[in-house]
């Protein structure tokens, strides 16, 4: 996929903690639709030059796409929830106005995140449909993490992530610390959006659900889609195969392919999900 070369604009938008960095990426012409996007890191590490922040952003305005990728505050004994969500919604905010600014209808603004950012993306929705929005069109998830105790995978992810190492696979013990980290207390005790894959889902929009094949968070975005299914959400859902997680972290073949995924998401949501 071709990754635009223009420079991006770094920007700063006042938050409840303080400005929150943003960098935005025009795309050559009007755009056709627009995205806010938080990379992933455990919740504690990351930053707007990761790929998955920086490549992802530049090749989807190279489709046509505006995009805001999100700098939050990463957690650490000095920030907790709620402040990353916090920020990430100052950013929702801003990235709506300015979108609707350059023209683009409101049913084609979206939000999403990666990993961790897919977390914050989740619950961000959830604070807003709490409040009664404005509610992002539809979603991107890309392999998110929403539960601290992850939801056991399918025996087919279960034979995937057994191909890696010990260290890669994402025991749960190491989930739980990076919750732990992220909330500074104990995750059962956390507000639904928080932890998104134990809240309740009512008034969630369509959402595409993107996996790494060998992934030991693979489970929790299986079964949040599976939720959303069920309650007549529509979403569509999709493993990238031969991957492992964070693999939009890796540009290359795989990278390319979800970025195709997801421009055409962008795109066309919701008549791709089912």
């Amino acid at each position: 996929m071709t990754i635009q070369d223009t420079a991006p604009q770094p920007l700063a938008v006042p938050g409840p903690h303080g400005d929150v960095d943003l960098r935005l990426y025009r795309p050559v012409g009007p755009p056709e639709a627009a995205f806010v996007w938080v990379h992933g890191g455990g919740f504690a590490a990351g930053d707007l030059d990761m790929p998955e922040s920086d490549a992802v952003a530049r090749a989807l305005a190279a489709t046509g796409v505006l995009v805001v990728a999100v700098g939050y505050r990463l957690a650490g004994p000095d920030v907790r929830y709620p402040v990353p969500s916090d920020d990430v919604l100052a950013a929702w905010r801003w990235g709506l106005a300015h979108a609707l600014e350059a023209g683009v209808a409101p049913d084609r603004v979206q939000l999403g995140g990666a990993s961790a950012g897919g977390n914050l993306v989740a619950g961000a929705v959830l604070r807003l449909i709490a409040e009664g929005g404005p509610v992002p069109a539809a979603v991107v998830l890309a392999y998110p993490t929403l539960h601290a105790v992850p939801p056991a995978a399918s025996a087919a992810a279960t034979a995937a992530l057994e191909q890696l190492p010990e260290a890669e696979r994402w025991p749960p013990a190491d989930v739980e610390a990076m919750y732990r980290g992220f909330l500074g207390g104990d995750p059962s005790a956390a507000p639904g959006p928080a932890v998104p894959g134990t809240a309740d889902l009512a008034g969630f929009p369509p959402a595409f659900v993107l996996t790494s094949e060998a992934d030991g968070l693979r489970g929790s975005a299986d079964e949040f889609a599976h939720r959303l299914a069920a309650q007549g959400t529509p979403v569509l859902s999709v493993c990238e195969p031969g991957t492992r997680h964070g693999h939009l972290n890796e540009p290359g073949p795989a990278f390319d392919a979800s970025l195709r995924r997801i421009a055409r998401w962008l795109r066309d949501a919701p008549d791709l999900a089912g």
